[in-house]
């Protein structure tokens, strides 16, 4: 495999029961072969995405002492902001070259059960325009977990519950530009995410790679209307692997390219902590024996935040 595959959530949505069965083969066949595909007709228009990037880059051209005034000690970077090279991958002690901006859940009950949003009073459309995009990428993603719930036979709502009020995150990040050889650090080191699934805004140009079956890094790029959308560790517990949470990471541009800032923008869909992230019975045999230990989703991300350097033991 040389690209990602391409799908359109149109045709999910479309009454034609022939289109919607074609894309839960083909998304299916995606995420059981590489774990990511390049997704059309999702609900963000461009004019959205296009104004959230200058807002983000407003966010991180503002002063360093501005911008620490709005990181949660002791939050576990869940909400506001984490500062330069504070998080790295699992397994590996270098800080990632890069600093982000956490958006959380919007809840609508008064009984909250996460961490406010963090407002920044500098620029409204910032937290505007943060919170329109949140709710139109977990729109989105909650109709691509319907499409992977029948692909693993499960009634199509399956996920809606653990989901609908879940702890997801919308990340901004900046990468800044290399002022120095970079010692044994890149933008984002070799990794699998956390969560269900993540989708990924901003992967027009080079830098994203991810790891086929064989080994071989390939290059993760999309078209300006398109998401990257790949599995996360959680989901490849759940399916006992059937759905692969594939390494991915974020290299370093060429020399030439040192002095430029790249942004990204992933939403990470997380379910409500009390999901159980045991193998569903369909996805383990006497043949094919369960891989990981039974958790919940709660337990599992607090550990993967220790190991991340985001939270202490």
């Amino acid at each position: 495999m040389q690209h990602i595959p391409k799908v359109d959530l149109s045709h999910f949505l479309s009454s034609d029961p022939k289109l919607k069965t074609k894309f839960v083969t083909e998304m299916g066949a995606a995420f059981e072969e590489i774990g990511f595909v390049s997704l059309k007709g999702h609900f963000l228009s461009s004019k959205l995405m296009n104004d959230l990037y200058l807002e983000i880059k407003n966010f991180f051209d503002l002063g360093l002492e501005q911008k620490k005034s709005y990181e949660i000690k002791g939050g576990g970077g869940q909400r506001g902001y984490t500062s330069f090279g504070k998080e790295h991958a699992k397994d590996k002690k270098e800080g990632d070259l890069k600093e982000f901006w956490h958006f959380g859940q919007y809840e609508e009950s008064p009984l909250k059960k996460y961490p406010e949003n963090i407002t920044v009073n500098e620029l409204p459309k910032f937290n505007e325009l943060g919170k329109e995009t949140y709710k139109l990428l977990e729109k989105t993603a909650l109709h691509v977990l319907r499409a992977i719930a029948l692909h693993l036979d499960l009634k199509e709502q399956y996920f809606d519950t653990y989901t609908s009020n879940g702890n997801s995150i919308l990340r901004a990040i900046h990468y800044p530009p290399i002022l120095e050889e970079p010692k044994e650090a890149v933008r984002a080191a070799a990794h699998g995410d956390i969560n269900l699934i993540t989708l990924l805004m901003g992967a027009q140009g080079k830098g994203l790679q991810v790891m086929t079956n064989q080994g071989k890094w390939i290059d993760a790029i999309a078209e300006p209307d398109e998401l990257i959308i790949n599995m996360g560790d959680m989901m490849s517990r759940l399916t006992n692997n059937k759905l692969k949470s594939t390494l991915h990471r974020v290299v370093n541009p060429p020399r030439s390219s040192w002095g430029s800032s790249r942004y990204s923008i992933p939403f990470f869909m997380h379910p409500e902590a009390e999901m159980s992230l045991n193998c569903l019975p369909n996805c383990f045999s006497d043949e094919n024996p369960k891989k990981y230990e039974d958790t919940t989703a709660g337990s599992f991300l607090n550990q993967r935040l220790i190991e991340l350097g985001l939270l202490k033991k």
